[in-house]
């Protein structure tokens, strides 16, 4: 096994959501001797990194990973997390950029990871490389047919990880956690996802927005599982060269999603409304585990109801009120924003 302990890790996307707590992970837990963060702070946020306060063992650098100085951390690291990424939404109204960031600037990253001697370097892929399942549970091995030019971005990011493996040795393990979840998700902007929006909806005593009839599926996992399996995963030396997935191994249909928020905020009277479906909508995710198991014993901790009274009371403790939040969002989020 492979010891972060001591390490000198990068974090490319550290002041997102899932990033920053993969930080906490890899300070708190894993003892690393210090953590660079790389992030353009498009959607990351210093505050997601304020716990650390100006503790020597972490360090922001604000870079586009498209940039010399978005890379030039690499080339002092022991271990990259690559995890800085545009996402679904975003592919929707500008693709050519979403594969700049997604695929072409991966390769770049792995190469400059790889000529400077990082002993490993863990891509975080996603769920969405698959598109809609075509059969559950999913497998490594189940067909990627992504619907957006984000999934097909994150599946260029997997090859050419995967081609640094097979051509060179370099130590390249690629992972494709499912729905995460949980404090510091995004709300805002052409990231927001479904369950803080749903939350905040509920929070101002509206019902939450459904597209489409309710019936689609995901895998939703909380961030704190999320990140300690990335390093859980990155310490493995079986996984190197492989690609793993990981979730929680539990379906949740959107309408259920709606039915238990309402009835967490304490709002069960608020039904929701129906919506014409987003283009691009993946309608069924449910993850296979067996391999993250096998190889490292992974298995999820936090039930989904108890993560979602998690961020309910997150979101009711923020330094913003529910309105300051809600007029934030858009609900059309995968239109191009007015000039």
């Amino acid at each position: 096994m492979t010891s972060l302990s001591g390490a000198r890790i990068v974090v490319t996307g550290g002041a997102g959501f899932i990033g920053s707590h993969l930080v906490d992970e890899l300070v708190n837990r894993r003892r690393a001797k210090r953590v660079t963060i790389v992030d353009s702070l498009v959607n990351g946020r210093r505050a997601n990194l304020a716990q650390w306060g100006s503790d020597p063992r972490v360090r922001l650098v604000q870079a586009d990973i498209r940039s010399d100085a978005g890379r030039r951390p690499l080339e002092d690291a022991d271990v990259v997390f690559h995890l800085a990424c545009l996402g679904v939404r975003h592919s929707l109204h500008d693709p050519v950029e979403n594969h700049e960031v997604n695929a072409t600037a991966t390769l770049a990253l792995v190469e400059r990871a790889r000529l400077a001697g990082v002993r490993r370097f863990v891509h975080v892929s996603s769920s969405e490389v698959f598109g809609t399942a075509q059969r559950v549970p999913m497998d490594e091995h189940h067909p990627t047919t992504p619907e957006t030019v984000y999934g097909a971005s994150k599946l260029a990011g997997e090859a050419y990880v995967r081609a640094a493996y097979r051509t060179h040795g370099f130590g390249t393990i690629v992972v494709r956690p499912f729905n995460t979840y949980g404090p510091r998700s995004h709300f805002e902007g052409d990231s927001g996802e479904v369950l803080p929006r749903t939350i905040i909806r509920n929070l101002c005593g509206l019902p939450a927005l459904v597209y489409g009839d309710g019936e689609q599926t995901r895998d939703f996992m909380h961030v704190g599982d999320t990140a300690r399996g990335l390093a859980t995963i990155a310490e493995c030396d079986q996984a190197v060269g492989r690609t793993i997935n990981f979730g929680s191994g539990r379906e949740i249909s959107i309408r259920v999603l709606a039915e238990t928020v309402a009835r967490l905020v304490g709002r069960p009277d608020l039904a929701p409304v129906h919506l014409e479906p987003r283009p691009g909508d993946v309608r069924r995710l449910l993850v296979d585990g067996r391999l993250v198991r096998r190889l490292t014993g992974f298995t999820t901790a936090m039930p989904f109801e108890a993560g979602v009274a998690d961020l309910v009371r997150w979101f009711r403790g923020g330094l913003a009120t529910p309105q300051q939040m809600l007029a934030r969002i858009d609900d059309r989020n995968w239109m191009p924003s007015p000039v």
